[in-house]
């Protein structure tokens, strides 16, 4: 019969969203979220670190906790329920979207790298639904005798996200033209 799949033949639907790497890629999301989670929930909860205030781990890196209502570095800060629910939509769209591209993703770095950028989206929407704000706790900072300068307090979701637009970013400015 014309125009009947085989078993070879994955649906257009199915294609849409499954792809060689996705499995891949899924684990990588899931042990991003998951090492996310366990980290935040240990520091909030066994590490006390909102009773322990400002802990300092080295000259220039410390430990604070700060909720972020907002989206990366605290852009866009929602107060109300709509405004959260708008920013978990859009982050469910994002990793909609992102969950496409790793369907089609070619090479291990690029579903690495979109997993890494979808688990951490996926750790930090899990703050927003049960807080009602992202958990922020890494600090670097320079101090000297006449300079001060404190980088954006973020958390391992954020770093996962950071990690993975720069292994797309590697992939498409260096690896391709190799």
């Amino acid at each position: 019969m014309s125009g009947s799949l085989t078993p070879a033949q994955p649906s257009r639907a199915a294609a849409l969203v499954w792809g060689p790497l996705t499995g891949f890629g899924l684990v990588v999301a899931m042990v991003a979220a998951a090492a996310d989670q366990a980290l935040k929930l240990w520091l909030l909860f066994i590490f006390d670190l909102g009773g322990r205030g400002i802990v300092r781990l080295t000259p220039f890196f410390d430990l604070v906790l700060t909720w972020n209502t907002g989206i990366s570095y605290g852009l866009f800060r929602q107060q109300g329920p709509l405004g959260q629910w708008a920013l978990l939509a859009l982050k469910l769209i994002a990793v909609l979207l992102l969950w496409i591209w790793l369907a089609r993703a070619g090479s291990r770095l690029t579903a690495f790298s979109l997993g890494l950028i979808i688990g951490g989206a996926i750790g930090n929407a899990i703050d927003r639904f049960a807080y009602g704000a992202v958990a922020d706790f890494a600090l670097f900072h320079i101090t000297t005798a006449t300079f001060s300068f404190n980088w954006y307090v973020f958390n391992l979701a954020d770093a996962a996200i950071v990690a993975g637009v720069i292994g797309l970013l590697y992939e498409a400015i260096l690896v391709r033209r190799i």
